[in-house]
């Protein structure tokens, strides 16, 4: 790993790599993404869409069949060059936790430390075992810890040699939903606190939400776009991933001004995202994404919708709406305000960002 004052700018470089199974065809169509020194990143989408094989191509464990990859300044795949994985100093974790049953949680940490003497071995299991809230662990086996316990057991075994940058696939998908999600802000903390540079692959948004400084959604091969988490909910660049990030619904609406765009709930004004809002583009008939947080409770608002769904979230109740005139709206509402599946309520639509896709698109 790099120090402070001699970092590599795109510490990770992904340039057009594209990667194929002799039996599926191209799995990996020009993906392209930079990662700099001390970044946290995930590679989020559905199943199959490729996620998995950029990973394996990082690793070195997946020839490609054009581009490059380079690392801290050194080629490691291309193809003509592909650099064996044991030579790459690169970690990974992965979604089974891959421990030695018949080896104990610190035996398991200091593993692939056998080129240490014995003494700073030793010292660095130890620190790493306090590091991930283990020291109470050591003696004990994988099989009588939890699964959250042993997550952490299979990160710190893969932080011990050091390496360059750590690689984790899908490494929460066997945890139930809260712990995923404590976990994954453990993580998180951890990295940031080892300065380390990390990919996790993922096709659970709040698993990414929790861990990436820059999330890249991919699609059937592609990657579709590398961005921050508020970006990918605020500013999507394609209606998969609006819909995939999140919820929302597109409602029916058209340009008539700068920033504003008429619906059927009348004017709505806010930042245009995606298409411009000059005369070119005022009569054109879009479609507007409307997001939870933009349709708020009020109770006096003309705008009236019966309720379809009820989704409890603790502090918030996330209503699916009917509105007068067939369109659907989505809305978040203090769960103290609680209503029934064909209750009528007000709301308000207040958008500070318009996320607008052509009708024709």
């Amino acid at each position: 790993m790099g120090t402070k004052g001699n970092t590599v700018d795109n510490f990770l470089q992904l340039d057009h790599v594209s990667a194929t199974y002799d039996d599926k065809g191209t799995v990996v169509r020009d993906v392209s993404f930079n990662l700099q020194e001390g970044e946290l990143a995930c590679l989020l989408g559905p199943s199959g869409c490729g996620k998995t094989t950029i990973l394996r191509a990082i690793s070195g464990f997946q020839s490609i069949v054009s581009g490059s990859i380079a690392l801290a300044g050194n080629l490691i795949s291309s193809t003509r060059d592909l650099v064996s994985p044991e030579l790459r100093n690169v970690g990974m974790v992965f979604q089974d936790h891959a421990l030695f049953p018949h080896l104990n949680i610190a035996d398991n940490v200091g593993f692939g430390l056998n080129k240490l003497g014995s003494q700073e071995r030793e010292q660095r299991v130890s620190s790493l075992l306090e590091l991930v809230g283990l020291a109470d662990h050591r003696q004990q086996y994988p099989h009588e810890l939890s699964g959250g316990q042993n997550q952490r057991a299979a990160l710190a075994r893969a932080i011990a040699p050091q390496p360059k940058l750590l690689l984790m696939d899908e490494p929460f998908s066997n945890l139930d939903s809260e712990l995923r999600e404590s976990l994954g802000y453990e993580v998180r903390a951890l990295l940031q606190e080892l300065g380390m540079t990390a990919i996790m692959v993922t096709h659970d948004q709040h698993d990414a939400f929790a861990l990436g400084d820059r999330i890249g959604v991919m699609s059937n091969g592609e990657l579709i776009q590398w961005d921050s988490s508020f970006n990918l909910y605020h500013a999507p660049n394609s209606r998969f991933v609006a819909n995939f990030i999140g919820d929302g619904v597109f409602v029916p609406g058209k340009i008539v001004g700068d920033n504003v765009v008429v619906t059927n709930f009348g004017e709505i004004r806010g930042e245009t995202i995606n298409m411009q809002s000059g005369p070119e583009n005022f009569g054109q008939d879009i479609d507007l994404l409307i997001r939870p947080d933009d349709v708020k409770y009020h109770p006096e608002s003309p705008i009236r919708g019966q309720v379809t769904r009820k989704a409890f979230k603790g502090a918030q109740t996330l209503y699916t709406l009917l509105i007068e005139g067939g369109d659907t709206l989505m809305s978040l509402v203090p769960s103290h305000d609680d209503y029934e599946v064909g209750d009528v309520i007000g709301v308000s639509i207040e958008a500070d960002h318009l996320v607008c896709f052509a009708r024709d698109s």
